[in-house]
């Protein structure tokens, strides 16, 4: 058996639970495809995407739903061995790549407050233009489980509200498109005990301004959120899953206040004396 036959047999049969079930129920629930949908599935070289992408191309063959998928990659600005290692581990994968060029990475990479922040938007928006270029009509990103608990703590802890990352939504920019997060439901964990499992190496970070800085600089709020879990995880097992689960679970008469379509609303509103 070819090797990325043996990778793609590993998620509906080894991890079958922990990732193509999860992987479809958030597609059932979200309703993330949709019938005649063209997606445009993004790779940045990460195990996240990878995975994202192998799933996509597993749900294609089940043809449940009749839908179209582009396997994208932006090249921001990657050295020559980044560049090198994703396209060969879209070989690997059998996953029919489109890279396209940006020059973001030499843009950003003198900005000294917030780089990170600027990168990621003009990411996002190079992608967005490059789905309407394909004609796509949704934009996947390889966002996990664990990415949602950190976004909302992270919101509560340094943003002082409470909200988190959404399985999908609509570009206020684009017209037209949405951005979906199938993974929705996957633990990092999972991911990288099926990345292990198939002996697969994957790029972390190609960022040059990462690669510039030392450890000790790079330590980032995410990261000291990702700390935080961990340790919680050690006196409560079922912390991560609590957190998800409030997400779904928000009592409206036990909140001080809430805002809808940018409209604050107060608890006193609706009190009766």
């Amino acid at each position: 058996m070819e090797r990325y036959k043996e990778i793609e047999r590993s998620i509906i049969k080894k991890y079958r639970k922990d990732i193509w079930s999860k992987f479809i129920k958030a597609i059932k629930e979200y309703s993330l495809v949709e019938e005649n949908d063209k997606i445009m599935v993004c790779i940045s070289g990460g195990k996240d995407s990878f995975l994202l992408a192998k799933c996509f191309q597993e749900l294609k063959r089940h043809k449940k739903v009749n839908f179209e998928v582009e396997y994208v990659v932006m090249d921001p600005g990657y050295n020559e061995k980044n560049r090198k290692h994703i396209e060969e581990m879209a070989q690997v994968l059998n996953i029919p790549i489109k890279i396209f060029e940006s020059d973001i990475f030499e843009i950003v990479e003198n900005i000294e407050k917030s780089p990170c922040y600027l990168c990621a938007r003009m990411r996002r928006g190079c992608l967005y233009n490059k789905a309407k270029e394909l004609g796509c009509n949704k934009i996947a990103l390889g966002h996990h489980f664990d990415d949602v608990i950190e976004t909302t703590l992270l919101s509560m802890f340094y943003g002082s509200e409470i909200k988190t990352m959404m399985p999908k939504l609509h570009s206020e920019n684009f017209e037209g498109l949405e951005l979906i997060r199938p993974l929705y439901m996957v633990k990092e964990n999972d991911i990288i005990a099926w990345k292990n499992y198939n002996e697969l190496e994957f790029i972390n970070c190609a960022c040059k301004f990462t690669e510039k800085t030392s450890k000790d600089e790079t330590e980032s709020k995410r990261l000291e959120i990702k700390k935080l879990i961990k340790h919680l995880k050690t006196i409560n097992k079922n912390i991560d899953y609590n957190i998800f689960k409030s997400l779904d679970n928000v009592n409206i008469n036990c909140i001080l206040g809430y805002k809808k379509d940018r409209e604050k609303h107060s608890f006193l509103d609706d009190y009766k004396n």
